[in-house]
């Protein structure tokens, strides 16, 4: 998959990294800020309750987040991927 880097356009400072997938740069950091809100549910507060790090990392674990922050709810295949990627990420830290 062909890859280039484009100016953020939210920032523009920044470089995001872009595919044929992605249509809209926006970095990294810039996508942190916009996953940066209190989850008031329990249940996903607990599981959004990670390192920052994972989130820097996976770009996946910071869309499955701006989804829940969008709808307010996710399915039980996203919660299930969601906990299976930082399984994984936690495997390789240690």
């Amino acid at each position: 998959m062909a890859q280039y880097k484009q100016m953020c356009v939210i920032c523009r400072k920044n470089m995001a990294l872009m595919s044929y997938k992605k249509r809209f740069p926006i970095c990294v950091e810039c996508e942190l800020k916009q996953i940066d809100e209190k989850v008031e549910e329990p249940k996903f507060k607990k599981l959004f309750d990670i390192p920052l790090e994972f989130y820097r990392e996976t770009p996946f674990l910071r869309d499955i987040k701006r989804k829940y922050l969008m709808t307010g709810f996710l399915t039980e295949k996203q919660v299930s991927a969601f906990k299976k990627t930082v399984g994984e990420l936690k495997k390789e830290k240690k």
